[in-house]
């Protein structure tokens, strides 16, 4: 490889870790800047609650588009687009008005969609020997970043007050944009070839606008997306809920909760390169079952209990992010180029957003009906068994158009 072609790819490289670091983290900086917010420019409780819904709607909305125009643009000219839009939205939410910030929810949202579907694509497309690689280094920095997001927005904002601390950390979205329209502009000037010199993924497919929406798979890896995301996400927003009513403090429910939330940071890390293995994917399929029903089965357990409870929480939290992972894996190992990627990437997340949205409120009014949590979780565990049971079909077959 020439050092021309090897600074390219290393900076295709630093492009996905700077998109990655862009796709949670403009909404994990958000709860704990809410008290602030109330009070400096009149944000309604109602509203506040929107906060992290509005970009989950985004998500689903935009999701299919942005596989659309990936499929048919380029995965990396749609995605320079996505990461503007992500841009525009993060500096609207400065503006000090409840509406201005929750357009900018709305705008970003619909950025953030762009990344969510095209970096499995342009992976695919660019890295087809080490997709494994690859994909742990975008949903690392997604992780890691997101966690510093919630971890320090509050910090940031007490020392430099609120307005200041959202227009720091909205800088990344930028930084990964300039990042992006360097690769886009010297792809344009190489011939739109691969770092290693050669024809990409892309441009060798065959010319033909295929929809993942008639295949019966990829409804099955739609189905498995979504009831993912919706456990990710019901259990992230009620898990503090079930932990009081057990009787644990405040204080002990938040860190419970905390504990789900970082535990599945090494298997974000392993996922992939357990996937590359001889019977790899079917090993993450336990490992997501397994997790989820031996945690969910540890909080229905009566009783304050701590270290049982703490064992049940890491669990569901690698069982979570072993899920997602193999959902990427599952968008790029069951179509066999870069824009079929891209459209079953739109397609699941479209649902499986959709899912996640509706999840936590659905589950919540469930509970304002039943007055108990114990056939909510009974429920949880079903989705579990359905969900394990969606991986064991994906994993049996090969192409979403087979």
């Amino acid at each position: 490889m020439s050092e021309h072609t090897s600074r390219n790819a290393w900076l295709v490289v630093m492009g996905l870790i700077l998109a990655g670091a862009n796709l949670r983290m403009p909404i994990t900086m958000m709860p704990p800047l809410l008290t602030d917010l109330k009070a400096e420019i009149g944000l309604p409780t109602s509203l506040a609650g929107l906060l992290t819904t509005i970009p989950l709607l985004g998500f689903a909305l935009a999701s299919p588009l942005m596989g659309k125009f990936g499929a048919r643009h380029g995965s990396v000219k749609v995605l320079v687009a996505s990461l503007a839009i992500l841009s525009v939205g993060s500096y609207l939410r400065v503006i000090p008005s409840p509406w201005a910030l929750m357009v900018g929810t709305a705008v970003l949202g619909i950025g953030i969609a762009g990344g969510n579907v095209l970096l499995p694509a342009v992976i695919k497309d660019r890295f087809p020997d080490h997709i494994a690689a690859m994909t742990t280094l975008y949903t690392m920095a997604q992780v890691i970043v997101a966690s510093l997001g919630t971890a320090a927005s509050g910090v940031v904002a007490a020392k430099v007050g609120i307005k200041s601390c959202m227009s720091l950390f909205s800088l990344m979205g930028p930084i990964a944009l300039v990042a992006w329209l360097a690769i886009w502009m010297l792809r344009r000037r190489s011939g739109a070839s691969s770092p290693a010199g050669v024809p990409t993924a892309e441009q060798s497919r065959p010319m033909v606008d295929r929809t993942p929406w008639r295949s019966p798979l990829a409804w099955v890896i739609l189905a498995y997306f979504g009831m993912q995301s919706m456990l990710y996400y019901s259990l992230l927003t009620w898990l503090p809920s079930i932990w009081q009513e057990a009787g644990f403090s405040t204080v002990a429910a938040g860190n419970l909760a905390t504990i789900f939330q970082l535990t599945g940071m090494p298997l974000t890390l392993t996922v992939p390169m357990i996937a590359e293995r001889r019977h790899g994917l079917t090993i993450i399929n336990v490992i997501v079952g397994g997790g989820f029903a031996l945690g969910v089965l540890g909080i229905l357990v009566p009783g304050a209990n701590l270290p049982l409870n703490v064992v049940a929480s890491a669990l569901m939290g690698m069982a979570s992010a072993a899920a997602f992972s193999i959902c990427v894996i599952f968008f790029q190992k069951r179509t066999s180029n870069a824009a079929d990627t891209a459209r079953l990437s739109g397609m699941a997340q479209s649902g499986g957003y959709l899912l996640a949205a509706v999840g936590p409120v659905a589950l919540g009014a469930l509970n304002g009906v039943l007055h108990s949590w114990t056939p909510i979780i009974v429920l949880v565990l079903v989705v579990v068994a359905l969900m394990f049971a969606a991986g064991i079909v994906v994993i049996r077959r090969r192409d979403i158009y087979e």
